[in-house]
């Protein structure tokens, strides 16, 4: 016999409280998430300027410049890229024809991002819960339980790291993660059709097309959704029709081969080495929610938030272990879960002394979070006019690279530049010699690499440095030793000089 109870209906007809107090709180969530996102809202104007924003940038000014062959978006090559996703894809015919500029294209994803992301969360939480000042509870966890010390990386969601990501595809995953879970959980619950199983299967491709890392996220709590509402076999069976869907999706992609991501080299690994330190100072707010897991758990020895914490623990145990670092990018697997149960204990059933007392532990440790990342108020209002302390926690965004093309530095000119710069330069349409990121898919990445560091260093003859110059069709340099073939053309932030090679 099919079954389409839920193992979170009793908190879903758990009525929102009449006591003036949980009235007052309900008010004061929805209010503190409401300027959350009034202060992100300042940031998206901003666009503040670190991280992997030149990429983003980069891969959209080549899909302006050719929707069907865009080629590398860093090097001068004909290779793909997995940053050729359907988002982008989609950002990409925008700013072709309505010539918009890439930063303003930038700043219409991060509003589109962060509206799926709202929307998402909202939706996914109400599948868990009908109290009304849950979804503001899960989104203020989601930002602000993370630790004392500050940690940004895209597809994690503290403020700080949301604020300096919002533009990326990250978000917009994360955003469609949220709501592909929301559809996922209701139709395990069943009756599902074929077509909702297919329609999930194309959600869930999209998901892994647009942020790999998130994918796997997506996927983990999936599972865990899946295993928790205990389907129906025909219910089963749809869903699993729509796994083959996605992965023909996945199959079929022009722009790149995802498949292949499956050997990505230790370039890889390496970059995400640092996942692993001090997990406690980047994490520490989260352990009410781990408690939390706990009580649900006991309740229920199959809930979805506590099998999708334990999925996500395993995997990324297993990459510390064996070495395989990029695993730790499924920390967010094991941190939403454990937020949002922290969220959702505060309203959940039961004795109002025990829920008030909950709800003190979780306003202590929010109220410790939002001060670890004050310093996102710095990038909507001037340092000079924080507080010290809170200007103490600001970090400077990057400069850009803006002045170059006021110098004469066109799209598709080849710059020689060190790896820092070069995270940056292609975003106004120029490529560069080595990319600023690993690429899987450059098979010379290697080459260019030692290529560019061999230029800047201290040994390199003149000889040398021209015929690499040379081999790679450099037009410009940004920084190093001058020399007789150099014409000095610039000079921006931090004293870096622009050259033009000359012929």
């Amino acid at each position: 016999m099919q079954t389409t109870t839920s193992d979170t209906e009793p908190e879903q007809r758990t009525a929102a409280p009449r006591h003036p107090v949980a009235r007052a709180g309900r008010i004061s969530a929805q209010g503190a998430a409401a300027l959350v996102l009034v202060l992100l809202l300042l940031v998206v104007v901003r666009l503040p300027w670190a991280g992997d924003l030149g990429m983003h940038a980069a891969t959209i000014e080549r899909l302006r410049h050719s929707l069907v062959h865009p080629g590398n978006p860093l090097i001068d090559a004909d290779t793909p890229s997995p940053y050729y996703s359907p988002w982008t894809l989609l950002l990409g015919i925008v700013a072709k024809l309505t010539g918009l500029s890439v930063f303003v294209v930038l700043r219409l994803a991060a509003l589109a991002g962060l509206a799926l992301l709202v929307t998402g969360v909202h939706r996914y939480v109400r599948t868990l819960t009908a109290h009304r000042a849950a979804p503001a509870l899960a989104l203020l966890s989601l930002l602000f339980l993370w630790g004392p010390d500050l940690f940004a990386w895209s597809g994690f969601l503290g403020l700080n790291s949301l604020a300096l990501t919002v533009s990326y595809p990250s978000v917009f995953a994360l955003g469609l993660t949220f709501h592909f879970w929301a559809r996922l959980t209701r139709a395990a619950r069943g009756p599902a059709g074929w077509g909702a199983g297919a329609a999930l299967g194309v959600l869930w491709a999209g998901i892994l097309l647009c942020h790999q890392f998130t994918g796997v996220v997506a996927t983990l709590g999936g599972l865990a959704m899946v295993a928790g509402a205990r389907p129906a076999r025909a219910t089963l069976l749809r869903l699993g029709t729509g796994l083959l869907t996605g992965l023909l999706v996945l199959w079929l992609w022009p722009y790149y081969d995802f498949f292949a991501l499956f050997s990505a080299g230790g370039d890889l690994e390496a970059v995400h080495r640092s996942l692993y330190r001090d997990l406690a100072g980047r994490f520490g707010y989260v352990l009410p929610g781990v408690v939390a897991l706990g009580f649900r758990l006991r309740r229920d020895r199959r809930d979805p938030l506590a099998l999708f914490f334990v999925l996500g623990v395993l995997m990324v145990a297993a990459g510390g272990l064996t070495g395989h670092y990029s695993w730790g990018r499924a920390l967010p697997a094991a941190l939403i879960p454990a937020q949002l149960a922290a969220a959702l204990q505060a309203v959940s059933a039961g004795r109002w002394a025990v829920r008030r007392g909950w709800a003190c532990v979780l306003l202590v440790a929010l109220v410790a979070g939002a001060w670890t990342q004050a310093g996102t108020l710095g990038y909507v209002v001037r340092r000079d006019a924080l507080p010290g302390a809170v200007a103490e926690k600001y970090r400077q965004p990057w400069a850009g690279y803006q002045w170059m093309t006021r110098a004469g530095v066109r799209y598709g000119d080849v710059v020689m530049a060190r790896r820092f710069p070069a995270r940056q330069i292609p975003a106004y349409g120029p490529y560069t010699v080595a990319p600023g990121y690993p690429d899987v898919f450059l098979p010379d990445a290697g080459r260019r690499e030692a290529a560019m560091k061999r230029y800047f260093s201290a040994g390199a003859g003149e000889e040398e440095r021209r015929g690499i110059l040379r081999e790679y069709g450099v037009r410009w340099v940004v920084g190093g030793a001058p020399a007789p073939w150099l014409h000095k053309t610039a000079v921006g932030p931090r004293g870096q000089v622009l050259y033009r090679v000359v012929p």
